[in-house]
């Protein structure tokens, strides 16, 4: 278990920016220390999860260590695949919801890291849930990988235009899917 953190770790945990977390330090609201001889500053776990906790963070992302992801899509049976793939890799903490309205409300108090999300939803496109977790300002390090049986390169492109990260064709390999999540979240693909 990490027991110090850089900023830039600090403010992956906190969802905030790496500027906002060097301003809490250098104004003392978090605690930490200097590395010696240079301009970089460290925060033990303890003095993090007590900032987080002041401020109404939730600790839970420092607790578990693991990574959040929503999964949107009304196909019950592919959620459940999802599902299960993503909780038998073990670093994942997962919700599913099956429409856009849903996500909204989810998003907002979960939190997700990644959002699979489907292009076809019965309420709402695809699209437009990008487009609205793009113009939220606190929602930029949101991966978006949005899933559909179109193929049509327009309209994968207006996907990736509205702030897809990525796109995959159903039906899909939940394998290809777990290595697409890795890769945005910059964690080790697990070996089978």
């Amino acid at each position: 278990m990490k027991t110090v953190f850089t900023t830039g770790e600090a403010a992956k945990i906190c969802k905030v920016s790496q500027q906002t977390i060097i301003r809490c330090f250098d104004s003392g609201q978090l605690k930490g220390f200097r590395v010696p001889g240079s301009r970089f500053r460290r925060i033990p776990r303890e003095q993090l999860y007590s900032f987080m906790r002041d401020n109404g963070i939730p600790t839970d992302a420092l607790d578990s260590g693991r990574r959040k992801v929503l999964v949107v899509d009304d196909d019950e049976d592919l959620v459940e695949l999802i599902v299960d793939t993503l909780e038998r890799d073990g670093r994942f903490e997962i919700r599913s919801v099956n429409n856009g309205f849903g996500a909204g409300m989810h998003i907002k108090e979960f939190r997700p890291d990644v959002i699979v999300l489907d292009v076809m939803l019965p309420d709402i496109n695809g699209k437009e849930v990008c487009t609205l977790i793009r113009g939220e300002k606190s929602m930029d390090d949101v991966r978006i990988i949005c899933i559909s049986g179109m193929v049509e390169q327009d309209k994968i492109q207006e996907l990736h235009d509205a702030g897809a990260n990525e796109f995959m064709k159903k039906p899909f390999d939940v394998e290809d899917l777990l290595g697409k999540i890795c890769r945005l979240l910059d964690v080790e693909i697990a070996s089978t």
